[in-house]
């Protein structure tokens, strides 16, 4: 098949494109790079620059291509800078969205895979969170990707898009030479090897007085290459499925202190804490059940959380080995 995927160039979109070529698929990467990095576009996947607010080209795009399914990866994803700067958030993952599906209605094409997240649900009232936990987001990254969600609906029943929204909780880890290359880097995984790497930095820990075990926040973390996985399980029956919502997450969540004992057991290192204040707009808990997306798609996760951590590990040491930072 013919597919676009947008943010292509980003972390996640960089995988599912690689796991597209490999199963022999023809892909085509449009990314502004604003975020995403050329480098991370591996041989044999088109790159085409541009922005996803950019009409007139997305059509051109997706005709010259011979297009048959978009994977819509492309958005804003920093909550911070979402609750500090709410109107970028919904110029690039409301607007700009919404660009691109009448771009794809206006060239006929009718099948689409969106990149959501479980920031939609908010302070979960129940746990693990099921897909018809209500939503209720507390940042206005988890906003727009709510308001795309609904959006979606009403072009599949006006328009006859099939689509499906996969909230992926706490993407992680890496695929041989593509994993997080996010600027600023806010993921927890990352950031905790940074100061595997320097020790002269400790890592802060953004609150540890949360109603939760040990006081910090509950996380459940999946494999980007899982993640990946479920995308192209959902792509092969879009249109069996018309319209559907999957959580993607292991359904077992691990505190910022555990991911940090998990990065010292596999790097040998002792990492330096200190304690922050709160950030703004982060749930105490957020674990999915992933019992819906394993019922009708058949996923289920294949990597826990040391593999993840020792993923990410081997992929940022080789960054830093190739730029001669030694760890």
């Amino acid at each position: 098949m013919n597919i676009l995927v947008t943010g292509g160039a980003g972390y996640v979109g960089s995988v599912c494109a690689a796991e597209l070529v490999r199963r022999k698929h023809r892909v085509i990467t449009y990314d502004n790079l604003s975020a995403g990095v050329r480098r991370a576009v591996l041989p044999g996947i088109a790159l085409v620059e541009g922005d996803i607010a950019d009409r007139k080209k997305l059509e051109r795009v997706l005709r010259q291509h011979h297009i048959e399914v978009v994977m819509h990866f492309a958005a804003s994803a920093l909550v911070d800078e979402s609750i500090r700067n709410p109107s970028l958030f919904y110029r690039n993952n409301v607007s700009g969205t919404l660009v691109l599906l009448d771009a794809m209605l206006a060239t006929g094409i009718k099948r689409l895979v969106f990149s959501s997240s479980a920031a939609v649900y908010g302070e979960p009232t129940q746990v693990p969170i099921t897909e018809d936990h209500p939503t209720a987001p507390i940042n206005a990254y988890g906003e727009t990707k709510l308001v795309i969600e609904r959006a979606l609906a009403w072009y599949h029943r006006a328009y006859g898009l099939n689509c499906v929204a996969l909230r992926y909780f706490n993407a992680a880890g890496a695929v041989g030479t593509l994993g997080e290359n996010h600027r600023p880097e806010t993921h927890l995984v990352p950031r905790i090897l940074d100061v595997v790497f320097d020790a002269r930095q400790p890592f802060q820990i953004y609150g540890d007085d949360y109603p939760t075990p040990d006081g910090t926040c509950v996380r459940d973390f999946v494999h980007v290459r899982d993640i990946a996985r479920a995308h192209i399980l959902a792509m092969r029956k879009l249109a069996k499925l018309g319209l559907a919502v999957y959580n993607i997450g292991h359904g077992r969540g691990y505190s910022i202190r555990e991911v940090v004992q998990t990065v010292e057991a596999v790097t040998g290192a002792k990492v330096p804490i200190v304690t922050a204040p709160r950030r703004p707009g982060d749930p105490a808990v957020l674990v999915a059940s992933p019992e819906k997306i394993g019922r009708e798609l058949g996923w289920k996760p294949k990597e826990d959380l040391t593999r993840i951590v020792r993923s990410a590990w081997l992929y940022h040491r080789q960054k830093r080995l190739q730029k001669g930072n030694h760890p």
